[in-house]
């Protein structure tokens, strides 16, 4: 469901970004904000952690789907 939201934002900022009159210095603005906060450290530890479990959920599910196929 996260996933969605995040899907979500991303498209409102694209349109927003690229279909408003907000012009360069807005842009400048958004940009430096997001870039501050996916430079941010919380979220770069998130990043990681989250990256960690998909890659242990994928183990999880190809090893339960080569039991699954024997």
């Amino acid at each position: 469901m996260r996933f969605r939201y995040l899907v979500i934002a991303l498209i409102a900022f694209v349109a927003y970004t690229y279909g408003a009159k907000a012009g360069k210095g807005r842009y400048k603005e958004i940009s430096n904000y997001l870039g501050s906060f996916w430079n941010d450290p919380k979220v770069k530890k998130a990043r990681a952690q989250a990256k960690k479990d998909v890659t242990k959920a994928r183990k999880a599910a190809v090893k339960k789907a080569k039991k699954l196929s024997n």
